[in-house]
């Protein structure tokens, strides 16, 4: 009996590790092909988000919105018959404009992590100084380059700050818009990055809650049939349990398996149990050939196996059937645990224990999936007590595609 015992372990330990080793690969994120104008487009920098690289899209921006300055205000005087020399002079208001701003950019740089208020203030006085230089010089340039005989003096020399206030303002206004944008993204994130860690952490503490529940029950077990001197079999539910934490070990506790993982999953669990319960404990599977494929969370069904025996198997004489059905219907997975125990009148669930099982199912459930799920219980056909779990059909082409 030791040795077929053993042969069934070994047997069963090499299915859950050849299935363990497949999720681990098509959980490999398959890197996608390169396209025919990927090196172009790495050649000019459009392989990756503009503002990536902040500095980058700072100069890239600066020199498009300056060399437009220039095109449109240079057609504008040719257009206006203002000569050659138009040019000349509006070259020196571009060259002027794009020193101003870089200027500025370097300030703002700094006032842009200060109070409100006070970066609105210092904000509109450097506009209102530059705006000053800015007309100062397009106006000696005027006087030089397009009217030698005009010879302007003291307030003359700021004529053009009001159009030159509104460019600068401009520029300052989209200067902020664009960088309190790629603050609020990056906060964004960040927020975003905080919450999947916090998921992650609960769905993990949740996970965790399993298998010191389960360790219980089987330890304790284990230590009766020592004290009962039945060592072959207290080697063989030791042997199984093995195999089970092994499984349980090589997978993520928030990552997600298929289905026809899950089931065999339990069949290593349903065997431990039943060294326990022999013929009292009777589990039946029928699984639809289009679930199998279906993603759950890990040891998810688990607790209602443990749920089923613990209220069923154990409080009858003679045992009890346990049925693990699942289909599809649409885009969504029905899984109902069913047994043939006394139903839901028949005594209170997780009533006792360590206060995991059908608490610990939906708020896990309600951790992987939000709102798009389903979790009921009810009375079955049997006389018995169902647990019915809804997910959405998740599967590797699904995710891969």
């Amino acid at each position: 009996m030791d040795r077929v015992a053993a042969n069934q372990v070994d047997m069963a330990g090499d299915s859950v590790r050849a299935l363990a080793e497949a999720a681990a690969q098509d959980h490999v994120v398959r890197p996608r092909g390169k396209g025919p104008a990927r090196p172009f487009l790495a050649g000019v920098g459009l392989d990756r988000p503009f503002f990536d690289d902040k500095n980058r899209a700072f100069w890239v921006l600066q020199s498009i919105g300056w060399s437009g300055y220039f095109i449109l205000r240079s057609l504008s005087g040719l257009a206006n018959s203002m000569g050659a020399m138009f040019v000349v002079h509006t070259l020196l208001l571009t060259a002027t404009g794009y020193s101003l701003t870089l200027l500025m950019a370097s300030l703002y740089r700094r006032l842009i992590t200060m109070r409100a208020i006070w970066t609105v203030i210092i904000s509109l006085g450097t506009v209102a100084l530059a705006a000053a230089a800015f007309s100062f010089i397009e106006t000696w340039s005027y006087s030089t380059f397009l009217r030698p005989d005009a010879k302007p003096a003291g307030v003359e020399y700021l004529g053009a700050i009001i159009l030159d206030f509104s460019i600068l303002a401009a520029w300052s206004a989209l200067y902020y818009g664009i960088n309190y944008y790629l603050l609020l993204e990056e906060e964004i994130d960040q927020r975003a990055r905080l919450e999947s860690q916090a998921s992650s952490a609960q769905l993990a503490m949740l996970r965790y809650q399993l298998n010191p529940h389960f360790l219980f029950n089987t330890l304790n077990s284990i230590s009766t049939l020592v004290l009962l001197k039945q060592s072959e079999r207290a080697n063989a539910m030791l042997s199984r349990l093995s195999s089970f934490l092994r499984y349980t070990l090589v997978n993520e506790p928030t990552a997600k398996v298929t289905l026809v993982q899950e089931v065999e999953t339990l069949k290593l669990y349903l065997e431990i149990e039943k060294m326990r319960f022999e013929d009292r404990l009777r589990p039946h599977f029928k699984i639809d050939p289009d679930t199998i494929g279906a993603r759950l969370p890990s040891l998810l069904l688990q607790p209602l196996i443990e749920n089923a025996i613990k209220y069923a198997v154990t409080s009858s004489e003679h045992g009890a059937d346990i049925w693990i059905n699942a289909r599809r219907e649409g885009r969504a997975v029905r899984i109902e645990v069913a047994d043939s125990g006394p139903g839901e009148g028949g005594g209170p669930i997780d009533a006792e224990g360590t206060g995991v099982g059908l608490a610990n199912i939906q708020d896990r459930l309600a951790q992987a999936y939000g709102a798009a799920h389903g979790f009921s219980t009810r009375t079955n056909e049997h006389g018995g007590f169902s647990v019915i779990v809804e997910i959405p059909l998740e599967t590797d082409q699904k995710e891969h595609s």
